[in-house]
């Protein structure tokens, strides 16, 4: 038994039957392009910025050497909606003393712990706390404390320590004023880099 083969009447030895042709079309639009950048505007300002990521810009010293006037960085606004504030981070809150804006400082020192400073250099519960991110020839000999940080607080500080309005002054700050983490320095070019403890 022989088994023929068919062949589709529009393939290539079909005999002078031709389909239509459908317009093709072109990729890359103007309509897609529009489209594309709406969604991503919406995305960015309707979702991302208010609650998961927001730059930030350096206006003062207080971080040097670690963040230094002008840069900018990421802060991931979320961060403390799913763990707790850490010693080391670099936290972003709301600074009543600077009209609401917006201020990020380490966390040093978190609640129940005890705090203190003396001749520049950071204890916590007693112990002398070493910061291989402190400029130590940018301090000043000051003493603080001891306090302790009540339930619900941290305690934060500048790296610089002789030019930063943080808990010496301000007091601590409620984990309900925390905005988020500042994550990762975008700005200047030659510096981007994680921001790590």
């Amino acid at each position: 038994m022989k088994v023929s083969e068919q062949r589709p009447a529009s393939g290539p030895l079909s005999a002078g039957r031709h389909e239509p042709r459908k317009p093709e079309r072109k990729s890359g639009s103007l309509t897609d392009l529009l489209v594309i950048l709406l969604v991503s505007l919406v995305l960015m300002f309707g979702v991302v910025r208010p609650f998961v990521l927001e730059l930030y810009l350096i206006t003062s010293e207080s971080m040097s050497p670690t963040l230094q006037a002008g840069d900018r960085v990421l802060a991931f606004k979320a961060a403390y909606r799913f763990t707790e504030p850490e010693r080391g981070d670099l936290a972003v809150f709301r600074n009543g003393e600077s009209g609401g804006e917006s201020t990020i400082k380490r966390v040093v020192d978190l609640q129940g712990d005890t705090v203190a400073i003396r001749d520049g250099a950071l204890f916590v519960n007693g112990e002398p706390r070493r910061e291989p991110y402190v400029d130590y020839r940018l301090t000043d000999g000051n003493f603080f404390g001891p306090a302790t940080v009540p339930e619900g607080h941290v305690f934060v500080m500048g790296d610089n320590r002789s030019n930063s309005l943080d808990s010496r002054f301000l007091g601590p700050i409620p984990e309900g004023d925390l905005l988020g983490e500042a994550s990762f320095l975008l700005w200047p070019p030659d510096r981007i880099s994680p921001v790590t403890p």
